[in-house]
């Protein structure tokens, strides 16, 4: 395994690093969470034309860039370090690669192009709190996530006109201002239970939506009420293709979010090391103190040894194991009914990641001492981020508990005496 970059992932992360740099500041960003959408539309566009950020991962055939997950997450990390808040992990992580596996030839021409374009944006809705079970990230996505049949979730039912869809759904990243849901439904109740997928437009008839008060405000969410809405299925009806097809986009997802998380963790650590040394006390930086010291490099090699295990969840969470470059990715959608279960090095990633994140981003607060705790201040967003991405994608524990249940850590064993 070549563990170095190519100069094409180099150029990418160059070039985001610096649009970032320039386009999302620290006020650049509070303005953009001050919006109805939750983020900046000039930013969004300039991410879309001219680093064609949400088509990196897409097939050149549906106007993509033709890369592979790892320059996906590779470019992650870059917004991760500013926070930058942006539709890319519910239009480009979440929602495309489900439509590219699912949709049938006319909805993938139809939708993509659409996608990798940034004209439009798109939204995962699951129901309740279960977008991590859904995703197979904490456990294994049997579907009961989905409603099962009972009261709750989303109810999908077959009429003379199509399919009509009814139920809320809480929590759902950029919720309140995707033009495109991609909602998870039950249906067929106990006789024929199962779980599918419908594409139902941001303004369609019945449809009522809100932005959520989000305890981190750089992922905005919103809450989404299906009034008996006419919605057109992804895919077709036998359903078994669903669920895998979730949990693959769920081994993506967590590679990405465990760099953007490590973005975050470095940035956050490194604004601390600026702060100690320059903030004096007793008439010495406190940066000089031992025990900050001894602190920051606790931080400092979390963040490092997060990082290692993100780029290998990156480079493993491609189909083509060992694929260096965007030439060398395939440009067919990938066959969602082919499943096999992942070593659990995304999950653990994703676990370690968040735990630095919030190792650094504590510390970051601590060690600012009283500036730390103000609303004015940076500090406290990226804590956000990093409970929020632990309310939504874990908790750390059970990501790593499921891990060890998929590698079967704990099955009972002969030992030797």
């Amino acid at each position: 395994m070549d563990a170095s970059f190519t100069p094409e992932q180099d150029e990418i992360r160059r070039t985001l690093h610096e649009l970032l740099h320039s386009r999302c500041g620290p006020r650049e960003l509070r303005t953009a969470l001050d919006t109805p959408a939750g983020h900046d539309p000039g930013l969004w566009t300039a991410l879309a034309e001219q680093l064609g950020l949400p088509g990196l991962a897409l097939p050149e055939a549906y106007g993509g860039v033709g890369c592979s997950a790892t320059e996906l997450a590779l470019a992650c990390e870059e917004t991760g370090r500013a926070l930058a808040p942006s539709p890319l992990l519910a239009t480009a992580v979440l929602a495309a690669p489900l439509i590219a596996a699912l949709g049938t030839d006319a909805q993938r021409t139809e939708l993509l192009p659409r996608l990798a374009s940034g004209r439009l944006t798109a939204a995962l809705a699951v129901p309740g709190t279960a977008l991590a079970a859904a995703l197979a990230l904490t456990g294994d996505n049997g579907g009961d996530w989905a409603g099962g049949g009972r009261a709750g979730g989303v109810q999908a039912r077959r009429t003379e006109d199509g399919w009509r869809l009814y139920g809320q759904v809480d929590q759902v990243l950029d919720g309140h201002s995707a033009g495109l849901l991609l909602v998870a439904a039950h249906a067929g109740g106990f006789a024929r239970s199962r779980t599918l997928l419908f594409l139902v437009p941001g303004d369609a008839a019945g449809v009522v939506r809100a932005r959520q008060t989000a305890l981190d405000a750089t992922r905005p969410q919103g809450r989404v009420q299906l009034r008996d809405v006419q919605a057109d299925l992804l895919g077709d009806e036998d359903g078994r293709k669903v669920l895998p097809a979730l949990a693959s986009v769920g081994d993506t997802a967590a590679a990405v979010l465990a760099c953007e998380a490590v973005g975050a963790a470095d940035r956050a650590l490194e604004r601390t090391v600026e702060y100690v040394g320059q903030r004096e006390q007793f008439g010495r930086t406190i940066g000089s103190f031992q025990a900050v010291k001894h602190r920051l490099a606790d931080a400092y090699v979390a963040v490092q040894a997060a990082r290692s295990a993100a780029y290998y969840a990156a480079w493993a969470a491609t189909p083509q194991r060992g694929a260096r470059n965007c030439a060398t990715s395939h440009d067919e959608p990938a066959d969602a009914g082919r499943h096999i279960a992942a070593p659990p090095a995304e999950r653990l990633a994703l676990a370690q990641a968040l735990e630095a994140l919030r190792t650094a981003a504590a510390e970051g607060i601590q060690l600012h001492g009283g500036i730390g705790f103000t609303w004015e201040h940076e500090a406290h967003l990226y804590f956000k981020r990093a409970a929020g991405d632990e309310l939504l994608f874990g908790p750390v524990h059970r990501l790593r508990a499921h891990a060890a249940d998929a590698a079967r850590l704990f099955d009972a064993q002969e030992v030797a005496v």
